[in-house]
C-alpha cells in the first residue's frame, strides 16, 4: 500500500515513516512536513492510504480531506487526532474520514489501524472484480458449455449470481445437482462422498474442489452485502443458500472483527441450492 502523510510536526511524519516501514505497512509516498498540504500532490501520487493530522494551521485535516474527495480521490483517509469532541469527529466521518488514530502516537494502534484499512482496501478489489466477473459476456466457451436443459441452466444462473461458475467446484457441484434431479433422489438419501464417488474417479479431489468453490460463494456474497446489505443478489441467497448465522460471521472476519469466517457444509448448501432451484422454476 502507497500512504501519504498529512502532518505539521516532522518529528511524528518520522514516527509514522519507522512503524510504517519497519512492520511492513506499506511504503511512505509522499508527506508534507512543515509545508501546507498540496493537494495537487497528494493526487498526483495516488496513494492507497493518507493519514492527516486533524490540527493544522492553515487548512484542517477535515477541510482537506473535503476537498480531497470533491476532486475524486479515492484514497482511504485515516484521522490523527487529540480530539474527541464527538460533533467533531461526526464531522469528520461526514467530510469522508474512514478511521481514527490517536495522539500521542501509539505503534500498536497505528499497526492495527492500517492493516485494518488495508484488509478494507484489499476486499473491495475483491467486491470490484466480483462485480465485473457479473456483467462481463460469457465468453465463447462458456457459451459452448452451456447446459441445454433448463434444470442444470438454472443452477448454472444462480452459481453466476454468486461468482462460483467459474470455479472448478462449480463444475462438480451442478454435475451432483444433475444427478440428483434426473435420478429424483434427495442429497439427504446420500452421503457426498458416495456422490463423488459415483461421479469422479477422483471423489476425495472433488470433494475439496466442491468445498473451496462454496467457501468462494459465501465470500462474494458477504461481500456483496458489506458493500451493500440490499443488494438483490444478497437479500435472495444470503439466508436461503447459506444460514445467515455463517454469512454473519463471514462479514465479520472480512471486517477484521473474526479470526475465522464462516462454516461450509457441502451438504446443505447442495440442498438448499436445489431447493432454490426448484422455486424458481415453479
Amino acid at each position: 500500500m502507497d500512504i501519504y502523510i498529512v502532518e505539521d510536526d516532522v518529528s511524528v511524519i518520522s514516527i509514522l515513516e519507522d512503524i510504517i516501514e519497519d512492520n511492513d505497512l506499506g511504503t511512505v509516498c509522499g508527506s508534507s512536513g512543515e509545508t501546507p498540504a498540496d493537494v495537487d500532490e497528494i493526487l498526483s501520487k495516488n496513494p492507497d492510504i493518507i493519514l492527516v493530522d486533524f490540527l493544522m494551521p492553515e487548512k484542517d485535516g477535515v477541510a482537506l480531506v473535503r476537498e480531497l474527495k470533491e476532486r475524486g480521490c479515492k484514497a482511504k483517509c485515516i484521522m490523527i487526532s487529540q480530539v474527541s469532541a464527538k460533533e467533531l469527529i461526526g464531522k469528520a466521518y461526514d467530510a469522508g474520514m474512514d478511521f481514527f488514530i490517536s495522539k500521542p502516537i501509539n505503534i500498536i494502534e497505528v499497526k492495527s489501524v492500517i492493516r485494518n484499512v488495508t484488509r478494507q482496501i484489499m476486499n473491495e478489489r475483491t467486491l470490484s472484480n466480483i462485480r465485473k466477473m457479473f456483467v462481463a459476456e460469457m465468453s465463447e466457451e462458456q457459451k459452448e458449455k452451456r447446459p441445454e436443459n433448463g434444470y442444470a441452466k438454472k443452477v448454472l444462473y444462480i452459481l453466476n449470481r454468486l461468482g462460483m461458475s467459474g470455479e472448478k467446484g462449480g463444475d462438480d457441484i451442478l454435475r451432483i445437482c444433475q444427478y440428483l434431479h434426473s435420478n429424483s433422489r434427495s442429497i439427504s438419501q446420500v452421503s457426498i462422498g458416495q456422490l463423488c464417488d459415483i461421479l469422479s474417479d477422483a471423489p476425495k479431489n472433488m470433494e475439496q474442489r466442491i468445498r473451496r468453490a462454496i467457501a468462494v460463494g459465501m465470500s462474494n456474497l458477504a461481500h456483496l452485502g458489506i458493500e451493500d446489505f440490499m443488494n438483490e443478489t444478497f437479500t435472495a441467497y444470503s439466508s436461503t443458500l447459506f444460514p445467515f448465522e455463517e454469512i454473519r460471521s463471514e462479514m465479520d472476519h472480512i471486517r477484521g472483527k473474526r479470526k475465522y469466517g464462516g462454516k461450509v457444509s457441502i451438504k446443505k448448501f447442495i440442498d438448499s441450492l436445489m431447493l432454490a432451484v426448484d422455486r424458481e422454476l415453479q
